[in-house]
């Protein structure tokens, strides 16, 4: 890969830092039906705080504390009140796949994916795809019926933010990543679902060796079927950007040609992803600031836009403002992980990634 060890355990601890501080980011102003781009940037100006070099600041009092409500966990997300991470799913299933994999290794079956969810994940801290296929799991439907009965959620994006640690692991490998990912998210998902997790671990992994952003892009589409709908949609995204068209209106156009998803649909979240990565170009601030600010999603986009940024330019090079905040310490509803130290858990992936090899 070219990269020391020291360079590359940089990058994997860049690359937690990275999601958490993008999760952080986005989380105030999750709840992608109301929280518009267009309200999320009015927001921002009224605060004075565009261009969004910084966490999240907070209106007191708001000027309309209904236009402008942010989630309840405001109060531990939000600029100058942040000590350590709060927690959130986005950062829970990083933490579980790294547990898994410690546990069963990179052979891991989809079965134990769900073992690993029942004995360490409470119930009450899934959603959507994640909770339908854990209710399947704890009523002894087996993969992969676990992941279409009675679940409407197939599509969306909870198995993409599943998708992190299978890149962390592969560095420079995103033909492996993607396989990885695609056992743990066919637990959960089918179809665009399985494929915005494969599409994010090679993501992650590529960035490792990458040349920027738009190279990893390309190379994780490599990893996915070209005629999904994700795939097209990334690509573009992708056009989009190589024509010069703005960062706003190439949204504008991809949000009326995924007008009809839902806001946790993976694929109009995968072109808000696309769009933050491109046109952030590889500096971290912008990527993720970018991103949030694309709406939908904005804690799961902002958490992945930040993991690969995070590759891309390592820890070191993480601005101060993102990551003293963090305290080095994330909380977490994963069994025997709460307070866990970001940089343990970044050592422990980095000797992963070091034994599985090339």
């Amino acid at each position: 890969m070219g990269l020391s060890a020291s360079a590359l355990a940089d990058r994997i601890h860049g690359g937690w830092l990275g999601r958490i501080a993008g999760n952080m980011l986005g989380k105030p102003v999750e709840r992608g039906e109301h929280w518009t781009r267009d309200r999320i940037d009015r927001y921002l100006r009224r605060a004075d705080a565009l261009p969004l070099t910084d966490y999240l600041p907070v209106l007191e009092p708001p000027p309309d504390p209904v236009e402008f409500e942010l989630r309840p966990e405001w109060q531990e997300c939000t600029r100058g009140r942040i000590h350590g991470s709060c927690r959130d799913d986005d950062v829970d299933y990083s933490i579980l796949g790294l547990h898994l994999l410690e546990t069963h290794g990179f052979d891991f079956t989809t079965e134990q994916v769900g073992e690993v969810w029942l004995l360490r994940l409470p119930y009450l801290q899934t959603f959507t795809a994640e909770r339908a296929a854990y209710r399947n799991l704890a009523t002894g439907v087996k993969p992969p019926l676990s992941a279409t009965l009675d679940n409407p959620y197939q599509e969306w994006i909870g198995a993409l933010i599943r998708a992190d640690i299978h890149g962390w692991v592969n560095p420079g490998d995103p033909r492996r990543a993607a396989a990885m990912a695609r056992r743990d998210a066919v637990l959960s998902h089918t179809g665009n679902g399985v494929y915005g997790a494969m599409w994010a671990a090679a993501l992650i992994a590529a960035a490792f060796t990458a040349d920027g952003p738009r190279d990893a892009i390309e190379t994780a589409l490599e990893r996915i079927p070209p005629r999904c709908r994700l795939a097209r949609t990334v690509r573009r995204v992708a056009s989009l950007h190589e024509a010069g068209v703005d960062w706003a209106d190439a949204l504008d156009q991809t949000e009326r040609e995924t007008t009809r998803l839902p806001w946790i649909h993976v694929v109009p979240n995968a072109a808000v992803l696309t769009a933050g990565l491109l046109y952030g170009a590889g500096d971290f601030t912008s990527t993720i600031a970018l991103t949030v600010r694309g709406g939908l999603d904005t804690d799961s986009n902002g958490a992945t836009a930040g993991s690969v940024a995070g590759v891309l330019c390592g820890a070191a090079a993480i601005p101060p403002q993102w990551t003293d905040p963090l305290e080095d310490r994330v909380r977490s509803a994963v069994f025997g992980f709460d307070g866990a130290s970001i940089s343990d858990l970044a050592a422990r992936t980095h000797r992963l990634a070091v034994a599985a090899g090339p």
